[in-house]
């Protein structure tokens, strides 16, 4: 096999002026959004959906076979499909992974090796929430045709994948003179090219570029899902990500220009962060006010709760419990965090009948909506 010293990872790419148009589009975009009032009822609604549609489409591209409407019911409503139990932990993983991305973003918590391999690990756990951050392959991997069974690409060896990602790291947390978008997608195409995992390295690349543009104050409220854009064109994603003379890592591939690779990730954010515009302008015209602070303050479990205070002024533990498939001791477990938090106050004490109600912040909060 060809080896070659391992060098400072440097990316050489242009910003052509269609990115630099496509980069403009984006930032109308972000600015539009972040005045857009939008009460708490329609932005929760947007932000589930759009947790629902990457959930569906960053696996279908890897080969899932379950529907949209059953990723949301396997979320939603804990149903299961025979047969398709590996296809259910891979949704169930991403959505957990999700919702990673969005406590570290929150948190501003720095992108790092342990913090990449805990969304792998998210994303391999099937759903669990407790994982450990899972190391690099320890051996060689290939990715091959699945008609012709050749290789369509051979990634660096494992000797060289805990350097490359090193690299990778460091050159994310010093890049301060890039647009953000360039950035993630940078990072998205160089992971992807270390493919430092056996399996989940798209997945993973995929979240990785959510945390970076999160991060970085483009998190549009959480309302886009770019893995759809990906998803509707696949031929042209994974076009887009062969670059170089040779289908080895170490024949061109380090070297090679990723323009064309920029270009492709820019309009697809444009496209994505337009669509949500448009969506969001429709639905802020029902009036209210715009609770996005607030509703900030709430972690992904808290915010889907707020749906079963909707409907009733009160619920008991199994109620709560019941929207994440929760067994009663875990429900009881999260009801008396949250009461702690802030985010719950007890109402009727008593241990059989206790009940919960919102804060009266959160409360007033969804009283606004009407």
């Amino acid at each position: 096999m060809v080896t070659r010293k391992q060098t400072t990872f440097k990316p050489i790419f242009t910003i052509t002026p269609a990115v630099a148009g496509n980069l403009m589009r984006i930032e109308a975009v972000r600015q539009a959004i972040q005045s857009l009032p939008i009460t708490p009822r329609v932005l929760a609604s947007l932000r589930e959906t759009a947790r629902l549609f990457s959930t569906h489409y960053s696996t279908m591209i890897e080969g899932n076979r379950l529907t949209q409407e059953q990723v949301v019911q396997v979320i939603g409503q804990e149903q299961h499909f025979p047969g398709r139990e590996r296809d259910e932990g891979e949704v169930k993983g991403y959505y957990a992974a999700l919702d990673e991305v969005e406590r570290a973003a929150q948190q501003r918590e720095a992108v790092t090796e342990t913090a990449v391999q805990r969304l792998h690990a998210l994303v391999m756990g099937g759903g669990k929430t407790r994982v450990r951050p899972t190391p690099y392959r320890d051996g060689q991997n290939v990715i091959r045709d699945s008609r012709s069974s050749g290789i369509v690409y051979m990634p660096p060896e494992a000797k060289d994948v805990s350097p490359l990602m090193k690299q990778l790291v460091a050159w994310l947390n010093r890049q301060d003179d890039l647009p953000v978008p360039i950035r993630a997608g940078v990072a998205h195409y160089q992971f992807a090219t270390i493919h430092p995992y056996y399996d989940g390295n798209g997945r993973t690349a995929r979240l990785l570029t959510t945390l970076i543009l999160h991060l970085g104050g483009y998190d549009l409220k959480g309302l886009y899902a770019l893995e759809e854009y990906y998803a509707r064109a696949l031929k042209d994603y994974y076009e887009a990500l062969t670059v170089g003379p040779s289908h080895n890592y170490y024949v061109g591939r380090a070297e090679a220009d990723i323009t064309g690779w920029v270009s492709y990730f820019i309009e697809g954010m444009a496209v994505s962060f337009e669509k949500v515009r448009n969506q969001a302008e429709s639905e802020s015209g029902r009036g209210g006010k715009d609770q996005t602070k607030l509703l900030r303050n709430l972690d992904a479990r808290q915010r889907k709760a707020l749906a079963l205070f909707r409907r009733s002024r009160e619920a008991t533990a199994k109620e709560i419990g019941a929207i994440f498939g929760f067994q009663p001791r875990t429900a009881a477990h999260l009801c008396q965090r949250w009461v702690e938090s802030g985010f719950l106050e007890v109402t009727d004490p008593a241990k059989k009948s206790r009940r919960y109600r919102l804060n009266e912040v959160y409360e007033a909060m969804l009283n606004n909506e009407k």
